[in-house]
């Protein structure tokens, strides 16, 4: 019989959180889905930088389309949701990601400026939030917001995402000072195993 994952949200231990993070890149391959690996690598690295670089910042067309892709592949994969994405035309998504960018660091109008694109809901548009201000926007995802019993079931909304990102800020300030919002998700998604329950 399995021994339960102790919980790692209701520890105060930076030790803890820290060696949950590391893990990260390993649970990452070891959900295998063939594309995830490189299309995470491309997230966390390429993106932010590229889109940091433009002025204003902004995203391209394909940077939307691969961090849908790779959101599916973390999680759920949608194929129709991921036709309405492709289906954007490319001078949409600059003139949206752009005008949601500039409203940082409001807690939802970004989130819901991105999900006036086809095919993006609050969870792809907080994909997007999290690779240019990883401080104060953390991705959305179903997995870590469940380690989170004061959230309760979760829904996506803008209201339960603004509750979600709050919690994640807060540990993260508790936790270190070089720690964000991103950080505390992706150490919550590694220490539950990714969607696939898979330790690293």
């Amino acid at each position: 019989m399995p021994t339960e994952r102790p919980d790692l949200w209701s520890s105060t231990h930076l030790a803890a959180w820290q060696l949950a993070l590391d893990r990260y890149v390993q649970v990452v391959a070891a959900q295998g889905v063939t594309r995830l690996p490189a299309l995470d690598t491309w997230y966390r690295k390429t993106l932010p930088a590229l889109s940091a670089s433009r002025t204003p910042t902004h995203l391209l067309h394909a940077d939307l389309v691969a961090l849908t892709e790779w959101k599916m592949a973390r999680g759920v994969w949608r194929a129709p949701n991921l036709v309405l994405v492709r289906g954007n035309a490319p001078a949409d998504v600059i003139a949206v990601s752009g005008d949601a960018f500039a409203k940082a660091p409001h807690a939802t109008q970004p989130i819901a400026g991105l999900a006036t694109l086809a095919g993006v809901g609050p969870a792809t548009a907080s994909a997007a939030l999290a690779a240019v201000a990883p401080a104060v926007y953390p991705f959305f995802d179903e997995i870590v917001a469940a380690q989170i019993p004061a959230l309760g079931k979760v829904a996506w909304t803008l209201g339960y995402y603004a509750r979600y990102a709050t919690a994640l800020r807060a540990r993260a300030a508790a936790l270190s000072a070089d720690w964000t919002p991103v950080h505390v998700e992706r150490a919550l998604w590694a220490h539950a195993g990714g969607k696939a329950g898979v330790r690293g």
